[in-house]
């Protein structure tokens, strides 16, 4: 009967303690102080190219040499990052394999995807959270690799960054946000320079703090309803689009309002809307669609700041504290986004 009771006994203390012990990605979410930054990068450093979106060619391999190069950096390519599967860059479980693969190889400080397309969702519940939250490393890309960096952060708390894919442009003004923030570890402002080509337009004046996320809008809104974003209160969101008419940008507005997103958040970004179009019917126009879903919040807010599918584009790190003021159109991080 004592061994019984003490069986009994140790059975109780094991089932009161794993009660009160949880994931450490719920623990993550709940505490808005932690965040996990990756190491910055150096000269002499290797960076990993990997495909989990979109096909590549060849060719699209020696521009990213190049581009590298050009920084002091070394590449080391996926095993994966020329396959073909249909549209995308090989099957789920090997583009998947070269996300894990890379955040486990000691000789690889940072992650780049060669280009955006589709295809990260799919590969979004066989990533290895734990082994990123073990190896924390730069990881930056945009377009549809929104989904791979939010999930990222969400479930390890890790400061991704939304930035330049391999193929972009990497010129003068984008490879200058690269090196502040990646390399120098700099709080940097941000603010358009080229207000002849990208005019900015306040939805609302004022000036907010919150931790910085968001991506490209069409896929954020696809991953509503899942368990790879993150916590929204008090937060800044930017989102950029490319190619869609007015209309379905109404309509994702609208999904990220129903599902109470919108009334969290502290400030609003909208970048730029590239190749967007009205479309041949009567149409509500960008800003108006803006107005209806945003103006109402009361929250500061505004669009046209150099974000997304642009030459010239900003790096900004999701997942730290940052200001925005809607009156100058300024984004200023808060701390280094590297350690």
């Amino acid at each position: 009967m004592k061994i019984n009771r003490r069986k009994c006994l140790k059975t109780l203390v094991i089932s009161a303690l794993s009660a009160h012990i949880q994931p450490f990605s719920a623990l993550a979410k709940q505490d808005k102080k932690y965040v996990l930054k990756p190491q910055r990068l150096q000269v002499g450093d290797t960076v990993g190219l990997i495909s989990p979106a979109g096909i590549i060619e060849a060719k699209d391999i020696e521009q990213a040499k190049q581009t590298f190069g050009s920084l002091g950096l070394k590449v080391k390519l996926g095993k994966h990052v020329l396959d073909r599967y249909g549209y995308l860059a090989g099957k789920d479980s090997d583009r998947a394999a070269d996300v894990n693969g890379m955040f486990a190889d000691k000789s690889v400080k940072a992650i780049v995807a060669m280009r955006g397309g589709s295809g990260c969702d799919r590969i979004l519940p066989l990533i290895n959270y734990s082994l990123i939250r073990s190896h924390p490393k730069i990881i930056l890309g945009y377009s549809d690799i929104t989904s791979l960096l939010l999930a990222i952060y969400s479930r390890t708390q890790l400061v991704t960054f939304h930035g330049p894919v391999a193929i972009s442009t990497w010129n003068q003004f984008t490879v200058n946000y690269i090196k502040r923030i990646l390399f120098q570890g700099e709080a940097v402002t941000m603010q358009n320079t080229l207000p002849n080509k990208l005019r900015r337009q306040i939805i609302t004046p004022g000036k907010a703090r919150g931790k910085l996320v968001g991506g490209n809008l069409s896929v954020l809104s696809s991953m509503i309803g899942s368990s790879y974003l993150p916590v929204w209160k008090h937060s800044i969101l930017f989102v950029e689009e490319l190619n869609e008419d007015i209309y379905r940008v109404d309509r994702m507005l609208t999904q990220l309002k129903n599902a109470g997103i919108l009334s969290q958040i502290a400030g609003f970004i909208f970048g730029q809307c590239t190749d967007c179009s009205q479309g041949d019917e009567p149409s509500l126009t960008l800003a108006q669609v803006l107005q209806d879903h945003i103006q109402p919040l009361g929250i500061p807010a505004w669009y046209g700041a150099m974000i997304g599918h642009i030459k010239d584009k900003f790096t900004l790190p999701v997942g730290v504290e940052a200001e925005i003021d809607a009156n100058t159109g300024t984004l200023r991080t808060l701390e280094a986004a590297v350690s």
